[in-house]
C-alpha cells in the first residue's frame, strides 16, 4: 500500500530528526501488572516525554519539515491539552512563533503551560469545533501552517518513531497495546512495527464514551459521533482522520473499549504499584491488559503510557475512589444518641479495628433525623477491609443503626 511506504519512509527520516531532541523514553518491565496478567508486560513510559506526552514528536518533526520548505514563519494549532503543549515547545525549540487557540473551557493549568512553552494562547469559542473554525482561518493567512493533531502524514511519522524505539528495547515483542483518539499515534506505531516485524499484533483502545475509530472500522467508513463523554478527555475525539482511518484499518489487528471505572483503576494501579503518573488517556492500554480485554498470557507485551499531563484535583478523586472501592477507605453512616460520650465510644471501637479515622461529619437538624438523635459520617482508612466486619459487629451489639456507603 503506498501509503504505507510513503509513512515509513518518512518515519525513518523523522527518527533522525527527533533523536537529538526528544527522549528516548524508558521501556520498564512490571512485575506486578506480569503476574496479574500472565503475561510478560512492559510500559512504554511516554509521559516522560518532554511536555508530558508523545505529542512533541510529531509536532516538531512537522515543523521542521516546513521550515526546510522555506513555507513558514508561523504555525497554528488547536486543542485544549496535550497537542497544544507540544505544538507551543517544538515551535519554539524551531525558533518560530505559535499560536495555539482553545476553546473557553480549558483547563488553567493546560493555558498556563502551553503559554509557559512559548506560545500565544487565544481562547476561542465554546467547543474545539470552535476553535478549529478559527484557527483555520487564520492559517489561511501567508506563512502560517496549521498543523493538524493527527490527520498529517508528517505528524504521524513523527509519532511512528516510538514504534522504532520499542523494536530498538524489545526486539522480541509480541504485542502492542496503544490509545486511540484520532489514531495518528496507533498509526505511526503499526507503520514503524509492522514494516520491521508483521508478526507483531497492534491493539488499540478507545474509551467507551469516544468510540469514533471503533465505529468507523466497524462500519467500514468514517463515522462522527454526536459527543463524547469520557474522562480520558485526550482521546475523546468525534470522527478519525481519512489517513488515520486508512491506516488503521488496513495494519490494526484489533480495537477494544474500556469504561472510565477501568481507567481511574489503572491510572490507580499505576500510580501505586508502578510509580507511574498517566493522565486518563494515558492509561487506557493498562486498563485494557488489567480488564482482560486483551489476552496476553505468555506473551511479551508492550503498554504505551501516553501522556502524564492529569489535572491534579481528577487525580485526588480518582485515588480516593479508588481506595473506597478496594475497601481501604470505608465511610460509616450511624444513628447516635445526642448525648455527651456516645460519639466517643464509637470512635473508640473504630481504632480498635486498627482504623485511622479522617473525617468525622455531624448532622443534627436534617428533617428526618429524630429528635434527640445524630446522623454522623465517619470515612477512616483501615490496614485490612476485614477489619470493617469487626466495627459492625461491635456497633450492632451496643443497638446502633449503620450503613457502609
Amino acid at each position: 500500500m503506498q501509503l504505507i511506504d510513503e509513512v515509513h519512509q518518512r518515519i525513518v527520516e523523522a527518527a533522525n530528526i527527533l533523536r537529538e531532541v526528544v527522549h528516548k523514553t524508558p521501556l520498564d518491565k512490571s512485575r506486578t501488572f506480569s503476574s496479574w496478567t500472565g503475561g510478560e508486560v512492559y510500559l512504554k513510559l511516554e509521559n516522560l516525554q518532554k511536555t508530558g506526552s508523545f505529542k512533541v514528536r510529531g509536532a516538531y518533526y512537522k515543523i521542521t519539515k516546513l521550515i526546510s520548505k522555506g513555507r513558514v514563519n508561523k504555525v497554528v494549532a488547536v486543542s485544549a491539552g496535550n497537542h497544544a503543549q507540544g505544538v507551543a515547545w517544538a515551535a519554539a525549540r524551531a525558533g518560530i512563533e505559535s499560536i495555539i487557540f482553545m476553546p473557553e473551557f480549558a483547563p488553567a493549568a493546560k493555558i498556563s503551560a502551553t503559554r509557559g512553552y512559548g506560545a500565544k494562547v487565544v481562547l476561542y469559542g465554546k467547543s474545539i469545533e470552535d476553535s478549529y473554525s478559527r484557527a483555520i482561518e487564520l492559517a489561511s493567512q501567508k506563512d502560517v501552517e496549521f498543523i493538524h493533531p493527527f490527520n498529517d502524514l508528517d505528524v504521524i511519522a513523527g509519532q511512528g518513531t516510538i514504534g522504532i524505539e520499542i523494536l530498538q528495547q524489545l526486539p522480541d515483542v509480541d504485542v502492542v497495546v496503544v490509545p486511540i483518539g484520532g489514531g495518528g499515534l496507533i498509526s505511526g506505531i503499526a507503520v514503524a512495527m509492522k514494516k520491521q516485524k508483521p508478526s507483531i499484533k497492534v491493539v488499540g483502545v478507545e474509551a467507551e464514551g469516544a468510540a469514533s475509530m471503533y465505529k468507523s472500522i466497524e462500519r467500514g467508513r468514517i463515522v462522527k459521533i454526536r459527543k463524547t463523554d469520557t474522562i480520558a478527555d485526550g482521546i475523546a475525539i468525534k470522527s478519525p482522520g481519512e489517513y488515520t482511518f486508512q491506516l488503521v484499518k488496513n495494519l490494526v489487528d484489533d480495537i477494544v473499549l474500556v469504561n472510565d471505572f477501568e481507567i481511574s483503576e489503572a491510572m490507580f494501579k499505576l500510580l501505586e504499584r508502578a510509580k507511574v503518573v498517566a493522565e486518563p488517556a494515558g492509561a487506557v492500554a493498562v486498563a485494557a491488559l488489567l480488564s482482560g480485554k486483551v489476552d496476553v498470557k505468555g506473551k511479551k507485551v508492550v503498554a504505551v503510557v501516553s501522556g502524564g499531563n492529569v489535572d491534579a484535583s481528577l487525580l485526588a478523586t480518582i485515588l480516593e475512589k479508588s481506595l473506597i472501592s478496594e475497601g481501604r477507605i470505608v465511610r460509616i453512616v450511624v444513628e447516635l444518641p445526642d448525648k455527651p460520650g456516645t460519639l466517643k465510644k464509637v470512635l473508640g471501637i473504630i481504632a480498635e479495628a486498627r482504623a485511622n479515622i479522617l473525617d468525622v461529619a455531624i448532622d443534627r437538624v436534617s428533617p428526618q433525623i429524630k429528635p434527640g438523635k445524630a446522623m454522623v459520617l465517619i470515612t477512616a482508612e483501615v490496614q485490612d477491609p476485614d477489619y470493617i466486619d469487626e466495627v459492625i459487629i461491635s456497633l450492632k451489639r451496643l443497638g446502633y443503626t449503620l450503613n457502609i456507603l
